[in-house]
């Protein structure tokens, strides 16, 4: 008898030899659906080879045996793949492993044993096998053998693409030559997605449990917490569990900040604006319509959505970012060394003359730009430490942060972030120096305007502008945005100082 290794060997060549002399690069697109047909069901084979190697035996003492501390190590070295990988096919092998009798020796039923020859036969792999016993697994405790191992059945038939019992005998009675496909697996129905045979097993578990797990509140409350990771990659990962009233505050939170007109008229096109004062629109005749190829509003036309490319995962953690600051702002927020919560940055001074360079966070290893550092102090949520050569030579101070009045009063003459095209309440923005405090700005509504989060972040390389002319906030944008590259004051806020006079 040939053994196991060598008969995988030389499947091995035989790969090989569909890999090498560009055979592939020369299929037709009907061949290479083809070949990825038939890689599927190689690559099943080899999970099912995988799966009963490991649940013929007794994974652990394998694993002894070999030098692996357990299972899942001795999968890793073997096949070469991620711990999580590793994991997968330790757990596969643990619900279709069969044990022997103790008294006569003979092997005895596996856990699932549908799902098990299904295995065998290429219909599924370690995905397929996870997906259906997945959620009949989780409610063990609540049923019997029988409606596992009927369930069992049923998905096996299901992963075949047999959808009830005519289908399974009409298979049974074909003849022997019409039994078997060109590529010699036997007949069978379409495959199914291993998300599509998790959805059915989904429902079974509703029929066989409808009432579901009793909530365990003390449970939920131990296994709450929250866990931010080291910092890799200029990032840190943030894990953990919420409780529900956490959660559901959270999402509130997200969506207020993700939907700012929730109650008002639909979304503008974008934003207009007025005329600068002592400049006229380009292309434009005196009554203010345009007479170019551009019109009077070109520039505020976005048709390849550039002025917010951020995605929506992006956009939650730009939220949860201005969440965080306004909390920290918040009057409620308990002291810290006799102040609100601040986060104090170390910045050098030549790095802070030069708009160059990184600023250091405490207590971390973590580095921020020396221009997020500059634009992200207007808040009132960081504090620079300047520092020449170890020395400290400047450190902000608390009166450039502005008051509430002062707040009150920008929020009303901006309603919204003064970059066109967004849309991002005054009222939840970060209030901006349009000169900066360092360079002599004063803390005062004729200095500051309302950014959101991300343009206020981004303000130093977005090549956007922004400038106070007799106390009007005026914005210069990029090239594509206007090729003109006039200044501009937005409708909003000149509507609200009309509104005002």
């Amino acid at each position: 008898m040939t053994h196991p290794a060598d008969v995988l060997a030389q499947v091995a060549c035989d790969l090989d030899a569909v890999l090498s002399d560009n055979t592939l690069a020369g299929l037709s697109d009907a061949d290479r659906v083809r070949v990825l047909q038939a890689a599927g069901a190689v690559a099943r084979r080899v999970d099912a080879v995988v799966v009963e190697t490991l649940g013929s035996t007794n994974p652990v003492d394998l694993a002894h045996g070999a030098g692996c501390r357990s299972a899942q190590e001795l999968v890793q070295r073997t096949l070469l793949v991620d711990g999580s990988g590793a994991g997968r096919v330790v757990k596969a092998a643990g619900l279709v492993r069969r044990e022997s009798s103790l008294v006569s020796g003979e092997w005895l039923p596996a856990r699932w044993p549908a799902v098990r020859e299904a295995l065998r036969d290429g219909v599924i792999g370690v995905a397929g096998v996870l997906a259906a016993t997945g959620p009949v697994e989780r409610i063990r405790d609540r049923i019997g053998a029988e409606e596992r191992l009927a369930a069992d059945a049923f998905l096996a038939d299901v992963a075949r693409g047999l959808t009830d019992q005519d289908d399974a005998a009409d298979l049974e009675d074909e003849d022997e030559g019409d039994s078997t496909g060109a590529s010699g697996e036997p007949a069978r129905g379409p495959g199914v997605m291993p998300e599509d045979l998790g959805r059915v097993a989904q429902q079974i578990a509703l029929v066989l449990d409808p009432d579901g797990p009793e909530p365990d509140d003390q449970q939920a409350l131990q296994r709450r917490g929250l866990t931010i990771g080291r910092l890799h990659q200029g990032l840190h990962r943030i894990t953990g569990h919420l409780l529900p009233d956490a959660a559901a505050q959270l999402q509130a939170v997200l969506d207020a900040m993700l939907n700012p007109k929730v109650d008002g008229p639909p979304h503008p096109t974008g934003v207009r604006f007025a005329p600068s004062p002592g400049e006229g629109a380009a292309g434009s005749t005196d009554d203010g319509v345009g007479s170019g190829a551009v019109g009077s509003e070109g520039w505020n036309e976005d048709p390849r959505a550039v002025i917010d490319p951020r995605t929506p995962t992006q956009k939650r953690h730009d939220a949860f970012a201005a969440a965080v600051g306004i909390a920290a702002r918040h009057q409620d927020m308990p002291s810290l060394g006799g102040a609100a919560p601040t986060l104090v940055v170390t910045v050098d001074a030549t790095d802070l003359a030069g708009q160059s360079g990184r600023a250091r966070l405490p207590g971390s290893d973590a580095t921020i730009p020396t221009t997020a550092a500059v634009h992200t102090a207007c808040s009132g949520v960081i504090q620079r430490v300047l520092v020449d050569q170890g020395r400290i030579v400047g450190i902000t101070v608390t009166d450039r942060v502005f008051t509430v009045h002062q707040r009150r009063a920008i929020i009303a003459r901006d309603s919204e972030c003064l970059i066109p095209g967004c849309h991002v309440p005054a009222a939840w923005c970060e209030i901006h120096h349009v000169t900066e405090h360092a360079r002599g700005g004063p803390t005062s509504t004729d200095n500051g305007v309302p950014l959101c989060w991300w343009h206020h972040r981004s303000l130093a390389t977005s090549g956007w502008e922004i400038r106070m002319n007799h106390g009007i906030p005026q914005v210069r944008g990029p090239s594509w945005w206007d090729p003109t590259h006039h200044w501009h004051t937005p409708t909003h806020t000149t509507r609200s100082l009309a509104r005002s006079a």
